[in-house]
């Protein structure tokens, strides 16, 4: 009998298809997006080391009192001007933006659309 895929398995197969052409670099790392039923969840990474440069959720402290629910389009813009903000204090001001395989639409589109006007340019 043959498994159906469900969601997240397209999902990763279109994550492994896009990763195939997005990198992140010293000079430009990459901001990869992961949410979750409840929360989202944002790296940016530079894969010539492998190293996780700067993290933001809706789990982190900073945001615990500004959002009710983590898991909305509110929430997803808080992390975007965080993230913005985690970056721009370590000195990245450009990134290649990874959706994760995600719809660039909803939480993924606010979230980006937050830290492009905090300041990130991609």
């Amino acid at each position: 009998m043959i498994k159906k895929p469900n969601r997240n398995d397209i999902r990763l197969r279109k994550h492994v298809r896009v990763r195939k052409k997005v990198a992140g670099t010293q000079e430009r790392p990459r901001l990869n997006v992961f949410r979750s039923l409840k929360n989202i969840y944002v790296q940016i990474i530079d894969d010539s080391t492998g190293n996780t440069l700067v993290s933001a959720s809706t789990l982190d402290a900073a945001l615990k009192g500004k959002v009710a629910n983590s898991g909305n389009k509110e929430a997803a813009k808080e992390v975007g001007k965080l993230i913005a903000a985690k970056a721009i204090e370590k000195g990245i001001k450009q990134v290649v933006f990874d959706r994760g395989g995600y719809i660039y639409h909803g939480r993924v589109k606010e979230l980006a659309d937050a830290a492009r006007e905090a300041g990130l340019d991609f």
